[in-house]
């Protein structure tokens, strides 16, 4: 297991069993595009516009990465969905980060997803950044009862630095307007990314 730093102590939910993680991000994909009926908001409203500078830095707890893995779904007459992910904890067991890059096949379009413990401040999103290079901003999307979700379109750009980089760095703000950081290891992001899934779920429908 890797060990990197993330956020300080505090109060989060239990582990998220894989299996629920797997289903949360693929309707969180659906979701995102989808239409949102008039009138209904978000529940979590985007960052605003002026930039944000946080107080400085916090000392982090350190979190244990998993591997990189990519599974696959497949329904009858809908195009196959990959995720290509990978999974922090805290040596307590907790959860703590999820990185997810979703891709259905025939669009160009990749989306990332960044599960992320409650209680952060959300208006500043998530800056990325691939060996300390150019940052992206992802924005907050919404909230559950024991993870917040950033996600964003992932262009071709992203995802070739990511396959060619050595670390992912996460940056969030914590409630004390501190940034604190975790470094997500990239060493088997590009093998995992091209080659085949380790599992297809196949979804049969009866009518």
């Amino acid at each position: 297991m890797r060990h990197q730093n993330f956020l300080p102590g505090s109060s989060i939910a239990a582990s998220m069993p894989t299996a629920a993680l797997s289903l949360l991000a693929l309707w969180s994909l659906a979701f995102a595009q989808q239409p949102r009926p008039a009138g209904e908001t978000p529940s979590v409203q985007k960052p605003p516009e002026t930039e944000f500078a946080p107080r400085g830095q916090r000392l982090s707890r350190d979190i244990k990465y998993g591997d990189w893995q990519k599974v696959c779904f497949k329904t009858p007459a809908a195009d196959m969905v990959c995720r290509t992910a990978i999974s922090g904890t805290f040596e307590t067991g907790q959860f703590a980060v999820r990185v997810n890059l979703i891709e259905r096949d025939g669009k160009d379009a990749a989306r990332l997803q960044l599960f992320l413990p409650v209680g952060l401040y959300l208006p500043a999103g998530v800056k990325l950044s691939v060996d300390k290079g150019a940052q992206h901003q992802i924005p907050y999307v919404w909230c559950l009862t024991n993870t917040c979700i950033a996600a964003n379109v992932a262009d071709a750009n992203l995802i070739a630095e990511m396959e060619g980089g050595k670390t992912l760095q996460l940056a969030i703000v914590d409630p004390n307007m501190l940034t604190v950081t975790t470094t997500v290891p990239l060493d088997q992001f590009a093998a995992v990314h091209k080659g085949d899934p380790a599992q297809v779920f196949q979804q049969d429908i009866d009518e």
